[in-house]
Order: C-alpha cells, then sequence, then structure tokens
C-alpha cells in the first residue's frame, strides 16, 4: 500500500513539475535578426515566464529562410510554432495549408493602427495571416544640393525625373542621373512594381488571377527602364545593380536620385560621406496624371498550422507587434515601423526626424500579388525584364512572353 501511495505522489508530482515548466515557442530567424530581437525576446519572458521564446538562428539570405521553413513544413511535423515571414511568403504557406488564419484573434479597428498595405499584405483570399512587425518600402532619394545648383524642384513624373537628370549630368559634374536595381533576382521586381503601378498598370490581379504584364502600361514601363540605360540616365552597369552598388555611387557624390529602401537614408549620411545633409526623400516618380508606388517589403509575424501552442504563439505575437516594443525596436535598430502612429512619435522623430517624409512614402506603398504561385510568377517576370533591359528582347516581345507564362502557371486563360 505504502508503495502504491508513493509511485502515485510520485507520478502527480511529476505531473505538477511539468505543468509548471515554461511552454517554448520557437521561429527560425536571419541571424542578423536573431540578434536584434533578442532584447525583446527577454524582455517577454521577464514579464511572462510561463512561456520560453526560442529563437534558432538561420542564414541571413531570406531566400535561404525560406528554404528552411518551407523543408520544415513538407517534413510534416514542423518544430516551430512561429513563422518570422517576410512579405511575399505569406501567400505561398497561406495556400499550402501551413499557417493559422488569425481573423478571429485581431479586429478590423485594430488593423486600421497599421499601414495599410502592411495589413494587406498579410491577406490570402478570405483568410488574415501575418501580424505585422517592421515596414520597408521603395522610395526616390534625391540630392538637394544639386537641384538647388540647377534651380529645380524635385521630380513628380517620369518625364521630369529625366529631364533633371540630364540637366544636372550637363550642369554639374556628376555623371550620372539615377541609380536602380537591375540585376536579375528579386529586386529588379520590385522596381519594376512602382514603375508599372506608375504607369497605372498592374501585374496580377489577386483577385480574378488576370496578369497585366503585356498591357501598355507592362511594355511602357519596361520601355522607361530600358531608355534610362539607352540615354545614359543610369550607367550601362546598372543591369547588374543590388541594393549596395546602387547606393554606392549616390554615396559618393556620383548621382543625382537614386531608388531604394529606407536602409539607405542612414548609409548615405554617414558621417564623412559628400551627400550627407543634402539628401531627402520623396515618393516614386509616374507617369503625368497617375499615383506614385512603393513597393512593400518588410516582416512579420504568422502562427505555424500544427503548433500545439497556438494561444501562447498568439501572445508572443501580440507583444512583438505591439506599439511599445515596435517602437523600442525601430529606433534601436533603424528599421521603419508597421504602425501609421510611430511614423509622427515623438521619442521616434527624437531620432529619425526624416520619418515623417517617411509616412509620405509609406502611404503609397503596394504589395506584389498575393498569389499562391509567387515564387514562380517571380522568377518568370525576372527572367524577361532582364531580357528587355539587356538588349536581348524588346520590351513589347519580352512583356507578351513573360504575360503568356505567368498565365499557364497560374491556369488562366490569355
Amino acid at each position: 500500500m505504502l508503495a502504491l501511495v508513493v509511485a502515485v505522489g510520485s507520478l502527480l508530482f511529476g505531473v505538477y513539475v511539468r505543468a509548471q515548466q515554461p511552454v517554448t515557442i520557437s521561429f527560425l530567424l536571419r541571424a542578423v535578426e536573431a540578434d536584434q530581437m533578442r532584447g525583446l525576446a527577454d524582455r517577454f519572458m521577464a514579464e511572462n515566464p510561463d512561456i520560453r521564446i526560442e529563437m534558432v538562428r538561420g542564414p541571413n539570405a531570406a531566400d535561404a529562410v525560406e528554404n528552411l521553413y518551407t523543408t520544415s513544413f513538407l517534413l510534416g511535423d514542423s518544430p516551430y510554432d512561429i513563422l518570422f515571414s517576410d512579405v511575399v511568403w505569406i501567400p505561398k504557406f497561406a495556400a499550402a495549408g501551413w499557417l493559422r488564419d488569425l481573423s478571429d484573434r485581431v479586429s478590423e479597428a485594430d488593423l486600421a493602427d497599421f499601414l495599410e498595405a502592411d495589413v494587406a499584405a498579410g491577406v490570402y483570399q478570405d483568410g488574415f495571416y501575418r501580424m505585422p512587425f517592421r515596414s520597408d518600402m521603395g522610395m526616390l532619394y534625391y540630392r538637394t544640393d544639386l537641384l538647388d545648383q540647377v534651380g529645380l524642384q524635385p521630380p513628380e513624373t517620369f518625364a521630369e525625373l529625366i529631364a533633371a537628370s540630364e540637366t544636372i549630368q550637363d550642369q554639374t559634374d556628376v555623371d550620372w542621373g539615377f541609380t536602380w536595381q537591375g540585376l536579375q533576382y528579386e529586386g529588379l521586381v520590385t522596381n519594376f512594381v512602382e514603375i508599372i503601378a506608375g504607369y497605372g498598370g498592374f501585374w496580377i490581379d489577386p483577385n480574378t488571377l488576370e496578369v497585366g504584364l503585356d498591357q501598355p502600361a507592362g511594355i511602357q514601363a519596361v520601355e522607361f527602364m530600358k531608355n534610362l540605360i539607352d540615354q545614359r540616365i543610369s550607367p550601362p552597369g546598372v543591369t547588374n545593380y543590388i541594393e549596395e552598388d546602387s547606393l554606392r555611387p549616390f554615396q559618393n557624390g556620383n548621382v543625382a536620385f537614386l531608388r531604394n529602401w529606407p536602409y539607405a537614408w542612414a548609409e548615405a549620411n554617414r558621417e564623412g560621406t559628400p551627400v550627407a545633409g543634402n539628401i531627402a526623400i520623396k515618393p516614386m516618380v509616374h507617369a503625368e496624371g497617375e499615383q506614385p508606388a512603393a513597393c512593400l517589403g518588410g516582416w512579420g509575424f504568422g502562427i505555424s498550422a500544427n503548433t500545439p501552442h497556438p494561444e501562447e504563439a498568439w501572445r508572443v505575437v501580440e507583444f512583438f507587434t505591439s506599439p511599445g516594443p515596435m517602437r523600442d525596436f525601430i529606433t534601436e535598430f533603424a528599421y521603419v515601423p508597421s504602425r501609421r502612429a510611430l511614423f509622427t512619435d515623438p521619442e521616434v522623430l527624437a531620432v529619425f526626424p526624416h520619418y515623417e517624409q517617411l509616412l509620405e512614402v509609406a502611404e503609397t506603398a503596394v504589395p506584389r500579388p498575393p498569389v499562391g504561385q509567387y515564387a514562380q510568377v517571380s522568377d518568370i517576370l525576372q527572367r524577361y525584364l532582364s531580357a528587355a533591359i539587356t538588349d536581348q528582347m524588346t520590351p513589347e516581345a519580352a512583356m507578351q512572353a513573360a504575360a503568356g507564362e505567368s498565365r499557364r502557371v497560374l491556369g488562366v486563360e490569355g
């Protein structure tokens, strides 16, 4: 009898001990971000001793992290409770059934506090799968001193950008008017998204799956990109540029205009650079009568469909995406917030006074098409854009071919 009592007591004690152990919530992220987010994770665990956050350090290349997530889900029992996701991963992962729909956890009023495009990037069909954390968007950087020197205002249209570039190239010692990202990779797509929208067009309508690449705006967008090179507004090497390549000559004082992301502000204004203090930002240029567009980037949190701890995972997501932690993170590491109010928050402006200008850009942000086949259609577009701007195909032929292949991938008629 005593032995039975001891055994039952030991069993109950073991259950009690296990019940007191914190639940581990795990997610994978790039190593650099794991280092940056450690402070927030430690603060959360101090306030929530029943939950332990495990941040798994992955490669610093975003596509390599995506592949690791994909592999873990394909194996059928992903160890990750949360998905720290780039905006373009959500359609693929949601379509595969790997994410939980968060619609019942957050109200429309809650989401109204975030940038509209950031919210839209978390939507797939009728579900909501990603809470925004930090945003990103393309914009036009320009040299205020050069515009003052030649007596011009910042350009609003594509034609004004070309005219201002030519004037600056003629009247100053600056060699190039405009640099951007022209290598065959996702960055080329983000540039194109802004330009085709600036012509009033679209890439893919996610509701109808209609493809707009071979419509007039799509062809005009590619012709504009190619003409920048042909007219020597942009250097011939721009077809091999990624972000850093386009930033470097601007930072060194040899370019008047630059299309890049918010991170470039701090780099270009670094102490000792020739252009520090002579830079401003604005929304991307567009066609006459059309609106500017900024391609949306950024990262947020989804919850794995197979996590055994959805409530605890949500508490982690809710903490990271709340105003205080988001403010602390973006002010410490110079990222862009997803909450609109933080762009004009006094604590943020004390560190980044240009964020009031940045809000104007953020309000023009547009997501890339949220379709489950995004990786395939992006690859198609990259290939044909590159072919057009490197004179392997005409813009019209390239966009007709890209549109045809995209329709076949999407399973729609031309």
